[in-house]
């Protein structure tokens, strides 16, 4: 049977049905985006940016009718507080990353500014790109924090504080610790982190080149115009020519200024792969939580053995390991039976919650592997695929640029044979 999971406060229209993504049962879209500016957290005036989010039922939209779609604003550091619960309370799904906050690996005509109204187009595609990596998402899709972000505008905020995801959250030195101190990493998690250095890095060099290649090829295409501009005043002197060569020139001005639409359908490319640059911390983090649960359950397996031992002991009356314990036995005659018993007694209770203790974390790490595993797997399936898409396109659109070069010189080629 299929569970309906309620949002709290909201009505039979508001269920999010489990077993099915959401995306199977929801259209959902960044329509716009708009420039506001309001005072902040310390009554400074800013300026920032919303984007409208709207949503439809696929049902109603199947049955022929076209109702108006709900709508509402957001922030970006509101999806980037949907994200955060997210990682917390999924640690064992490699989480959809969000746009870029700030233009990285831009070329030099484009504008850094995150302001700017392409910057903030570009950010609108790529918020809506999010919300439906995550609404097609087999786990993420069905969580009601996620389904409350798209349909509940005011109080949002309070009902993810309210599930204490941030008490959870792991410190950074905590998962460092791990990473360094586990004694038994799990080859496939390690080998998965690597690879995911090792993407990040390779994607990185690729966007690098992108951006060289697209300022030389703003260079070579704009120079076309000074042709342009040579040969319009090359027929301005000629009687027989003059026709031709103005024509030419164009067709060469005409070329010059279709490099700025080239470079505005590259940068779609350049954001696929920007995605997948910032998977790969996505993918890291599932990695570094397996460390860390890993390391807990040998911490907790180490202080079991530990207990046992000290058991031992006490039993015996032998001491196995130089301890302060057993120096101040000696410098202070030993304990009374009575003690020895107290203490016998509270090491059998601890060791009791030790192995209770034990065995919990090892059912932890188990199913977390179990999870995790399912989702790097889908995740791997689903990053082959879009980028074999991506590349192909990006060679699609190099080709159809050099055949409109061809043809540029193939049209100047007729215009000067008819002179």
């Amino acid at each position: 049977e299929e569970t309906l999971l309620w949002l709290r406060g909201c009505g039979p229209r508001d269920m999010v049905e489990k077993g099915t993504t959401l995306l199977k049962r929801m259209e959902i879209s960044v329509a716009e985006a708009e420039k506001r500016t309001g005072k902040n957290a310390v009554s400074m005036q800013e300026t920032y940016t919303v984007y409208l989010i709207e949503t439809r039922a696929v049902d109603a939209a199947s049955e022929g009718a076209n109702p108006a779609p709900d709508s509402l604003w957001r922030r970006y550091s509101e999806f980037e507080l949907l994200r955060n619960y997210l990682l917390v309370t999924y640690p064992f799904v490699v989480v959809p990353p969000l746009p870029e906050k700030r233009a990285e690996f831009v070329w030099h005509k484009l504008s850094a500014d995150n302001m700017d109204p392409d910057f903030v187009e570009r950010r609108r595609v790529g918020l809506e790109n999010f919300l439906l990596r995550v609404a097609s998402h087999p786990v993420l899709s069905n969580d009601n924090i996620f389904y409350s972000f798209l349909t509940q505008e005011q109080s949002w905020k309070e009902v993810v504080f309210e599930t204490g995801f941030q008490a959870k959250a792991d410190s950074r030195l905590k998962a460092l610790n791990a990473t360094f101190r586990v004694k038994n990493p799990d080859k496939r998690f390690a080998e998965m982190k690597h690879y995911g250095d090792e993407l990040q890095s390779v994607i990185s060099q690729l966007l690098r080149v992108r951006a060289r290649v697209a300022d030389r090829l703003y260079g070579v295409y704009k120079v076309h115009g000074n042709y342009g501009r040579v040969f319009s005043e090359w027929s301005a002197i000629e009687k027989e020519m003059g026709d031709g060569l103005q024509s030419a020139g164009h067709h060469m001005d005409a070329y010059a200024a279709s490099v700025d639409d080239i470079l505005e359908e590259e940068e779609h490319y350049a954001d696929q792969l920007k995605e997948y640059l910032f998977y790969t911390e996505a993918l890291r983090a599932v990695c570094r939580k397996h460390e860390l649960c890993q390391f807990e359950l040998e911490m907790a397996a180490q202080d079991l053995t530990s207990k046992k031992q000290q058991r031992e002991e006490l039993a015996t009356g032998t001491v196995r390991t130089f301890s302060l314990k057993g120096m101040t036995s000696k410098l202070f005659g030993q304990e009374t039976p009575e003690q020895r018993e107290a203490k016998l007694k509270t090491l059998e209770t601890q060791i009791e919650d030790g192995e209770e203790m034990v065995k919990e974390k090892n059912a932890e790490c188990e199913e977390f592997v179990k999870n995790a595993w399912v989702d790097i797997e889908r995740f791997k399936e689903q990053k082959d695929r879009d980028l074999k898409e991506a590349l192909i396109s990006y060679a699609i659109m190099q080709i159809s640029m050099c055949k409109k070069g061809i043809q540029v010189w193939s049209n100047a080629k007729e215009c000067f044979s008819k002179m």
